[in-house]
């Protein structure tokens, strides 16, 4: 089949696009790189800034790629703005992607007016960005902007009506797919984030290594939303608690390829606090054998229909509660080796992009 995955979300789509061409398909990948972690693509589009001559330069890069965006089996979009444009210019994007194309799919891969719809009505998550059990989660700044915007604004109209005209919805959390799944049981899909298994060779942790290297990835505009300015709090608590084994190893805001090198040598991942789900900064430090601290709640493992390897760390969105899960591996140094090998096994049975990639063709196809 002839693909063109348009937009990124944390090199989900090039990764896909990896699987994809090794099953023989002919996939072209068009983002801007997720901005500063410039991951791989075909074509690069990508918006300097919003002053009036780069708005007519992005613009302009747009139309002379036209050519480029029509004639495809398969079209996926990772966002309702999947460009750097205003919502009603994406949306008539969309209705030209639709036209000139024989299939498009919505992507489900982050905030969006379906996740915050659900994540406001403080019954289909426990915590979210948003809430942490009836309690307005006050750590984002800039949640009451969101809520306006995907919830009354344009951005949640586009949204709707993109969800109804789409082929089908690809959802690749948890939280996303349960989102969507009470409006649309027939269009959404849960589908893994794809992990190129080969760029991510494991790195065995020793018996009962001396000290114990956790790492911790900082993206300067989501510092907050992710969770790991209250996650590192917690490590540089550890860090004093225990001077002699804990190590902290930190990547801020650094590209992809970048990020990737700099896990090495590390042990633990602290990642997603808001989240019942690894992201893919989890599931590639799980690749490489690293225990993760995060996102893992029982709800992820069931729609996986994963009962027995149950490997992340899961915490609340409690400092409290990180402390303590986090120096009990610190106590419990023996129990490191295992849980990376059952991380690594976690990621090869439901995470590698070419059994992904056959699971996303098989939606397609079905649609």
């Amino acid at each position: 089949m002839k693909i063109l995955l348009l937009g990124e979300a944390s090199n989900l789509h090039w990764t896909l696009s990896e699987g994809l061409r090794s099953l023989g398909h002919k996939v072209t990948v068009i983002s801007n790189g997720s901005v500063w972690m410039n991951n791989n693509r075909d074509i690069n589009l990508k918006r300097k800034s919003y002053s009036f001559p780069d708005t007519l330069r992005y613009a302009g890069s747009l139309i002379y790629h036209l050519k480029d965006l029509t004639g495809y089996d398969i079209v996926q979009i990772n966002h309702p703005c999947f460009l750097d444009f205003k919502a009603s210019t994406c949306y008539r994007i969309f209705r030209f992607l639709k036209k000139h194309n024989k299939k498009i799919f919505l992507g489900a891969f982050g905030t969006d007016h379906y996740w915050v719809k659900h994540c406001l009505d403080k019954k289909t998550f426990r915590y979210s960005d948003f809430y942490i059990g009836d309690s307005f989660n006050t750590y984002i700044p800039g949640n009451e902007k969101t809520i306006q915007e995907w919830m009354t604004g344009e951005k949640a109209e586009i949204n709707k009506k993109m969800a109804e005209e789409a082929n089908g919805i690809s959802c690749c959390l948890y939280e996303y797919y349960i989102s969507y799944y009470s409006e649309f049981k027939e269009k959404a899909k849960y589908l893994p984030l794809p992990i190129n298994l080969q760029e991510h060779p494991l790195r065995n942790i020793p018996k009962y290594p001396e000290q114990v290297q956790f790492f911790i990835g900082i993206q300067k505009d989501r510092n907050e939303l992710k969770g790991t300015d209250r996650m590192l709090n917690v490590l540089q608590k550890l860090e004093r608690d225990y001077p002699d084994t804990v190590k902290i190893a930190k990547a801020v805001s650094v590209p992809y390829q970048e990020y990737k090198q700099m896990m090495y040598g590390s042990d633990i991942l602290l990642d997603q606090l808001y989240s019942y789900t690894p992201g893919m900064n989890g599931l590639i430090a799980m690749a490489k054998g690293m225990v993760v601290i995060g996102g893992g709640e029982p709800e992820m493992y069931d729609l996986m229909g994963e009962q027995e390897n149950r490997p992340i760390i899961n915490v609340l969105p409690d400092e409290q509660d990180i402390y303590q899960k986090a120096e009990s591996l610190i106590m419990h140094r023996e129990s490191l080796e295992q849980l990376s090998l059952n991380s690594r096994h976690f990621v090869e049975k439901h995470h590698d992009h070419i059994k992904v990639a056959g699971e996303y063709l098989h939606f397609w196809e079905s649609r």
